[in-house]
């Protein structure tokens, strides 16, 4: 599984690989390894992470990191920020800890247009704790906390993260992408340089949401799994770019 998780040399700590077996964090974290290399960014960053999986982000990765409490990541990225402006800040966040616990820290962050960059990981649940329901469970979901499925009249519609922070005039730029093929990581790898580029730019908060499977909680194989992602969650949460202020310029 190490020799799967591989990171840039520039970018990498001694660690024991932490996330289940076909779980996509370890392709979201690489990403990020890569990038941070790529763009010369690793002495110049800051990353605060969260409660959940998002958590064991600083045992894999060689730059200072913050541990805020649950769903305050964008909080504390905002002080960190502010007070250290020629930084380079990102959050590493759940859905459950962006748009359920955190959602005022994180939608106020946006509108505020804080110049910083925060990455959601959704897998419609919250994966850590145990697979209860989470803010962007899709229709008829069976959780541990919905095990009829989750139902319109009861529980309400889940959260479209990446067009809600679109609407936001301190965004600069939104994207929702995923991680179950070759081409949507390479996809995936360009909308996080747009994130992390508006902010070294100045222009505002950039936000990427991804698609991500849970195979251990959705009680399912990684092929399944990701098979999952493609048929029921894209045509909830479709792919693409919502809001990206470098190209209204053009």
């Amino acid at each position: 599984m190490q020799q799967v998780f591989s990171i840039p040399n520039s970018m990498k700590k001694d660690f024991k690989y932490t996330f289940c077996p076909g779980c996509d964090h370890g392709i979201a974290v690489r990403l990020v390894a890569e990038l941070i290399d790529e763009m010369g960014l690793k002495e110049k960053t800051i990353c605060s992470t969260s409660i959940g999986c998002s958590v064991f982000l600083y045992d894999f990765l060689d730059v200072d990191c913050i541990e805020a409490p649950h769903g305050r990541a964008c909080a504390s990225a905002t002080g960190v920020k502010r007070a250290n402006p020629d930084k380079f800040v990102f959050t590493y966040q759940g859905d459950g800890d962006f748009a359920s616990i955190g959602l005022a820290e994180s939608m106020h962050t946006a509108l505020r247009g804080e110049k910083v960059a925060a990455i959601c990981i959704n897998n419609t649940t919250y994966g850590m704790t145990g697979g209860q329901m989470g803010p962007t469970t899709i229709m008829g979901q069976i959780t541990t906390t919905s095990p009829a499925g989750r139902n319109v009249d009861y529980n309400g519609y889940p959260i479209k993260i990446a067009e809600h922070i679109a609407l936001c005039d301190g965004t600069a730029f939104s994207a929702r992408v995923a991680l179950d093929t070759v081409p949507h990581i390479n996809e995936a790898k360009k909308a996080l340089k747009k994130a992390f580029q508006v902010q070294l730019d100045g222009l505002g908060f950039g936000f990427v949401e991804i698609l991500s499977s849970c195979p251990t909680n959705w009680h399912m194989s990684p092929e399944d799994a990701h098979k999952r992602v493609r048929e029921e969650m894209m045509p909830v949460f479709p792919l693409g770019v919502f809001k990206d202020i470098t190209a209204e310029v053009k």
